[in-house]
């Protein structure tokens, strides 16, 4: 039985080194090589061709090649007994950490300007913020939104969490439920998006919950860029309620080149590139799944597909 990877997007040739280095007695290869679609009963995926997997009868697991599942649970065919996964690696979570650490302080320095003023080879100083000075809020805290408020808190932010559930106890202010997001948003000057993308968080940061942010609020989203209204966002910073944006994630990926966020002043865009999957590093964690799913144990970072993630 092979290990076999459904993705058009990544390079397939380094996961499969990486797949076979971490079990070497399990055969590794990508979609386009199977001859019998029976003997498949794992598949680890991204971006995969919609409605592939109900031809596969024996199929037992889908792992995700990264932390989000939501283009696995966006295909409406894939059979209820077939279990999903996630990678939950201290890796991605780390760099996703510094990441945000790398966004905050680009806003707080005001970078940004000074880059722009560079192109227009302008030499004018500007008062910047100190890490005193500013409360963050992590919208989404997860095992990952929970190791970037705890890096960002150890950086000597003040750091407070909001998720739908109660969660665990944490070191810093933690809000959970509708009931008490407008608390946690009137309370912060940086809010950092980190929800998984589900029916219920789509389109999350909207005109309503972004106006209960203190004036002058800076936004980072590194969840998924469905978590946006678009238009909402940007009549939020034209109307200068925020101060800007840092988005790493989009609707459309690669971004559109005629899509108003290019051009616009107050917002900063990167690639979706704040934390990338290291095949290496996440490699025992598959194969590990893969023969937990063969032996129908239970899985690591099994996906509740009732709730999406």
């Amino acid at each position: 039985m092979s290990l076999v990877i459904f993705s058009n997007v990544h390079k397939i040739q380094p996961w499969i080194y990486a797949l076979k280095n971490a079990g070497p007695d399990i055969e590794v290869i990508s979609h386009e090589e199977i001859k019998d679609k029976n003997k498949v009963k794992f598949a680890l995926s991204w971006d995969h061709p919609k409605g592939i997997f109900k031809e596969y009868p024996n199929l037992k697991c889908i792992s995700s090649m990264g932390a989000g599942v939501d283009h696995i649970m966006n295909d409406p065919d894939i059979p209820e007994q077939i279990k999903i996964v996630r990678i939950i690696d201290p890796l991605l979570s780390q760099d996703l950490a510094e990441f945000a650490l790398a966004l905050t302080m680009n806003h707080l320095r005001g970078l940004g300007k000074y880059f722009y003023l560079q192109s227009r080879k302008t030499w004018k100083k500007s008062m910047y913020k100190r890490i005193s000075d500013i409360k963050i809020g992590i919208m989404g805290t997860g095992a990952i939104g929970n190791h970037v408020a705890l890096f960002l808190q150890s950086c000597g932010f003040s750091v407070s969490g909001w998720g739908k559930n109660p969660g665990k106890q944490t070191n810093y202010k933690r809000y959970h439920g509708y009931e008490q997001l407008d608390g946690f948003l009137g309370n912060i000057n940086i809010l950092i998006c980190l929800l998984p993308l589900t029916p219920e968080t789509k389109g999350i940061l909207n005109r309503k919950t972004l106006g209960k942010l203190p004036q002058g609020a800076y936004l980072i989203n590194l969840g998924r860029g469905l978590h946006i209204v678009d238009k909402d966002l940007i009549e939020m910073l034209d109307s200068g309620h925020l101060s800007g944006a840092s988005l790493d994630v989009f609707e459309h990926e690669p971004l559109p080149a005629d899509h108003a966020f290019w051009a616009h002043p107050a917002i900063q865009i990167t690639p979706h590139v704040a934390s990338l999957t290291t095949p290496a590093s996440v490699a025992p964690q598959i194969i590990e799944n893969y023969r937990r799913a063969i032996n129908n144990q239970s899985l690591l970072n099994l996906v509740n597909r009732e709730q999406g993630y």
